[in-house]
C-alpha cells in the first residue's frame, strides 16, 4: 500500500458514517418523545409540565456538553470519544426503557442526551483528515441530512413500532442497536488516515494538552456583540420548531385538528425536512447577496408570521400543512446564523463561536419545551384520556405563544447585529 496515497473515497465515507449514524440516533431521541406522549403521561401520571422537564432533560446535559466536547475531540480523538458516546447512550436508553419512575427515565433522558452531543464535532473532525477541504461543506451539509433522517425515523415509523410493540421495548431495541453502533465504530473508526497507512488530508496538527487558552478564547469571543445576539436569536427561531416537531406538535394536532397519531407525525417529520432543506438554500443565498443581515431579518419575519398564522388561525388542514412547510423553510436560516457567527470574531476564534452559537438553537429546546408544558397545565380543564391530560385550542395558543414571543425577540436583536458581508474577520 502506497503510504502517500489518500484514502479512497468509500473508506473515508464508511469511517465518517459511523460517525453520522449516531448524530442520526441523538436526532432520533430527541424527537422521539413527540409520538409517545399520551404513552409517557399514562406511564409517568405527569400533565404536561412533567413531559416537557422529561423531554428537555435531553437538551439539558446536551448544552452543557457542547464546550467540553471540542475538548475531548483534541484529547482522546474521535474514535474513543464516538465509542464512549454511543456506549452512554445505549446505557441510558436502556435506563429509559426499564425506568419505574419519572426520576429515572429522566436520568435515562440526562445520560442520552449527554452522550449523543459528541457526535457532531467528532464528525467534523474526522472530516478534516478524512476528507479533502473542498468536502468539508459536502460532509457538514450530509451531517443536516443524517440528523432529519433520525428526525422522521422518530415520526411515523417509531409510533407504528411502539403502537405494534409499546414503548418500552422499541425503546430497549434503539439501546441494542446503539450498542453494536459502538462496537462498530471501535472496530473500524480510526483517528486519522495515517492509522490505515494512508495519507491524511489534515494540515496542520494541534497538540491536544494546550488548553489553558480555552477560557481566554471564549471571553474574548463574548465579548463581541454579535456573538451575543447570535447566540440568543435562535433560541425562537430554531427551538419553535424543535418545540413543536419535538414534543408539542403531534398532541397538538391531534387534539384540536383532530388528526391521527400517525398523520400527525407525518406533518411534524415534513416540518424537520423543510427546515432541512432551507438551511443549505438560505445559507447559499445569503452567500451570494454577499450580506447576512438583511436576509437573516426577512426570513425571521417570515417566521414569525407563519408561526402566528398557525397557532391563532382556524386554518384548514391542507393550509395548516403548507404553512408549517413554509415556516420550517424559512426556519432553515440558523445556518446563515452560524455562518454570521463564524464570520464575526477572528478567524483564529471561528471555532469557539461557532460551539458556542450551536447552543443557541438547544437552549431553545431547553427552555421552550417545559415553558410550553408549564402554561398547557396552567389552562388544563381537566379533561383526560387513557390517562393523558387533553388540552382544548385556547390552552395550546397560550402555550404556543411563548414562541411567538421569543422570535419577536429574536427579529428585533437582528437589526443590532454588525454586517459580515459574508467575509471572514481577520
Amino acid at each position: 500500500m502506497n503510504e502517500r496515497s489518500y484514502p479512497p473515497a468509500a473508506v473515508a465515507w464508511s469511517i465518517w458514517g459511523l460517525g453520522a449514524l449516531l448524530y442520526l440516533i441523538g436526532f432520533y431521541q430527541r424527537i422521539a418523545p413527540a409520538v409517545m406522549t399520551d404513552r409517557l403521561m399514562e406511564e409517568f401520571a405527569i400533565g404536561a409540565t412533567g413531559l416537557g422537564n422529561l423531554s428537555a432533560f435531553y437538551f439539558y446535559s446536551y448544552v452543557l456538553m457542547q464546550i467540553p466536547t471540542g475538548i475531548l475531540a483534541d484529547r482522546w480523538g474521535p474514535r474513543r470519544l464516538l465509542t464512549a458516546g454511543a456506549a452512554v447512550a445505549a446505557a441510558g436508553s436502556v435506563l429509559f426503557a426499564c425506568a419505574g419512575d419519572l426520576w429515572w427515565a429522566s436520568a435515562g433522558r440526562l445520560l442520552i442526551g449527554a452522550s449523543v452531543a459528541v457526535a457532531f464535532v467528532s464528525m467534523l473532525k474526522l472530516a478534516t483528515r478524512w476528507f479533502a477541504p473542498r468536502q468539508f461543506a459536502l460532509a457538514s451539509g450530509l451531517a443536516l441530512l443524517f440528523g432529519v433522517v433520525g428526525g422522521v425515523i422518530a415520526g411515523v415509523p417509531l409510533r407504528l413500532l411502539i403502537e405494534a410493540w409499546g414503548w418500552r421495548p422499541v425503546m430497549g431495541v434503539s439501546a441494542a442497536v446503539t450498542a453494536m453502533l459502538a462496537v462498530a465504530i471501535w472496530l473500524r473508526v480510526r483517528d486519522d488516515p495515517a492509522e490505515r497507512g494512508y495519507r491524511s488530508h489534515a494540515t496542520t496538527n494541534h497538540p491536544g494538552g494546550a488548553h489553558a487558552s480555552i477560557l481566554r478564547g471564549m471571553a474574548e469571543v463574548l465579548s463581541f456583540r454579535n456573538t451575543w445576539i447570535l447566540l440568543i436569536t435562535p433560541i425562537g427561531i430554531a427551538g419553535a420548531v424543535i418545540t413543536f416537531a419535538g414534543l408539542w406538535g403531534v398532541p397538538y394536532l391531534q387534539q384540536v385538528h383532530g388528526l391521527e397519531t400517525k398523520t400527525a407525525a407525518a406533518i411534524t417529520s415534513l416540518l424537520l425536512i423543510a427546515w432541512a432543506v432551507g438551511g443549505p438554500v438560505l445559507g447559499s443565498l445569503s452567500e451570494r447577496l454577499g450580506r447576512r443581515r438583511p436576509l437573516y431579518v426577512a426570513t425571521t419575519a417570515a417566521a414569525l408570521a407563519g408561526w402566528a398564522l398557525i397557532i391563532f388561525l382556524p386554518l384548514p388542514v391542507w393550509l395548516l400543512i403548507a404553512t408549517l412547510l413554509f415556516t420550517g423553510f424559512v426556519s432553515g436560516n440558523l445556518i446563515i446564523g452560524f455562518a454570521f457567527a463564524k464570520e464575526s470574531v477572528p478567524a483564529r476564534l471561528m471555532g469557539t463561536a461557532s460551539g458556542i452559537c450551536n447552543m443557541g438553537p438547544l437552549l431553545g429546546g431547553m427552555l421552550l419545551q417545559p415553558g410550553v408544558g408549564w402554561v398547557l397545565d396552567r389552562y388544563w380543564l381537566g379533561a383526560t384520556a387513557g390517562g393523558a391530560r387533553l388540552y382544548d385550542a385556547a390552552a395550546y395558543q397560550a402555550g404556543f405563544s411563548l414562541l411567538v414571543a421569543c422570535i419577536f425577540v429574536s427579529l428585533c436583536l437582528i437589526p443590532f447585529a454588525r454586517e459580515t458581508h459574508a467575509r471572514q474577520m481577520r
